[in-house]
C-alpha cells in the first residue's frame, strides 16, 4: 500500500476513536465504572488498559522516529509476523477472549475521567507521530513489542496493531454501555 494513503488512513482511524471516546466525558462516573461481574472491566477499566499499552508503545514510537535516519518508502508492506497480529486483534462478531499481561491489566483499579483525559492525550500523540512518520521508512523502522523485546515488527504494522488494539476495545466498552441500557 501506498506509506502517504496507509498513513492518512491511519490518522482517519484515530480521529474516529477520538470521536467515539470524548463523549464518554459526559458519562457519570457510576456508568464508566459499572460491570457486569467482578471479573469483567468497566468502561474506564478498558480505557485504562489501553493507556497501559499507549505508555509502553509511545514512547517507543517516539524514540525511533525522532533517532531514525531512513527516508520515507513509497510504499508500505505488512510484515508475515506484523500482518498476522493486526488481523488476529480485529474486533470480530463473535470476539475471542484473549489474555492480558498482569502489567496491563487494570481489574479493579481506582479510575475516574483522567483515565478518559490520558487517553484522548495519547491519541492526540498519536496523530502527532503518524504526521511525523511521513518522514521516515515505515519498513524499516523496528519497534520491540510488548510481548518480548526479541519480537520487533515495521513501525507500520505497530501503528496498525496499536490502532485495530483500540478499536477491539471500543467495541467492548459498547457492549457494556448495551448492557449497561437493558432493563432489569
Amino acid at each position: 500500500m501506498q506509506s502517504e494513503i496507509f498513513i492518512q488512513s491511519l490518522t482517519l482511524q484515530t480521529n474516529e476513536i477520538l470521536r467515539r471516546v470524548e463523549p464518554l466525558f459526559a458519562e457519570d462516573l457510576h456508568s464508566l465504572t459499572w460491570k457486569a461481574n467482578e471479573n469483567t472491566w468497566s468502561i474506564l477499566e478498558c480505557i485504562e488498559h489501553l493507556n497501559l499499552y499507549g505508555d509502553f508503545y509511545l514512547p517507543l514510537i517516539q524514540n525511533k522516529i525522532k533517532n531514525s535516519d531512513t527516508k520515507s518508502a513509497p510504499e508500505f508492506n505488512s510484515g508475515l509476523l506484523g500482518g498476522y497480529f493486526t488481523k488476529s486483534i480485529l474486533p470480530k462478531n463473535k470476539m475471542k477472549k484473549m489474555k492480558t499481561f498482569k502489567d496491563k491489566n487494570p481489574l479493579n483499579a481506582s479510575l475516574d475521567k483522567a483515565t478518559i483525559e490520558r487517553f484522548i492525550n495519547q491519541q492526540t500523540l498519536l496523530i502527532e507521530l503518524l504526521s511525523q512518520s511521513k518522514k521516515v521508512n515505515l519498513n524499516k523502522i523496528k519497534i520491540p513489542t510488548s510481548i518480548s523485546n526479541l519480537i520487533k515488527l515495521k513501525l507500520g504494522d505497530v501503528f496498525q496493531f496499536y490502532i485495530n488494539h483500540i478499536l477491539r476495545h471500543l467495541a467492548q466498552i459498547e457492549k457494556i454501555q448495551n448492557e449497561t441500557k437493558k432493563p432489569d
